[in-house]
């Protein structure tokens, strides 16, 4: 499995202390080492909606001042692809394919004990 974000994002992190808790191999891939592709974000659209994607609470989103823009779907996705830190975190790609988006102990619990 593998969980998609920044290392030092709070979320990320308490997703990492879960699975390392619970003895589960995983992956972190970093996407300010590794950006993420957009044929993996589209995969992702395929079992999430954009906007659980999307992230309008962080600061990326608050400094380029997307709001403004009133992006539908398809720009949202756009943004996605040129700037990864658009992406709620953390992204959990199962080995199987599934997708969890953010952090939720009883929905990791429940998913993935």
């Amino acid at each position: 499995m593998k969980i998609y974000g920044i290392k030092n994002c709070d979320a990320v992190r308490k997703a990492v202390r879960f699975f390392k808790s619970h003895n589960i191999d995983f992956d972190l891939v970093d996407f300010r080492v590794t950006p993420v592709s957009c044929e993996t974000i589209d995969r992702w659209l395929k079992q999430v909606p954009v906007e659980k994607l999307f992230n309008t609470r962080g600061t990326t989103y608050r400094t380029l001042k997307l709001k403004e823009l009133g992006l539908d779907d398809d720009g949202k996705r756009e943004w996605l692809c040129k700037e990864n830190t658009l992406i709620k975190r953390p992204v959990v790609e199962t080995d199987d394919g599934r997708v969890v988006v953010g952090y939720n102990e009883s929905i990791y619990k429940e998913l993935f004990l």
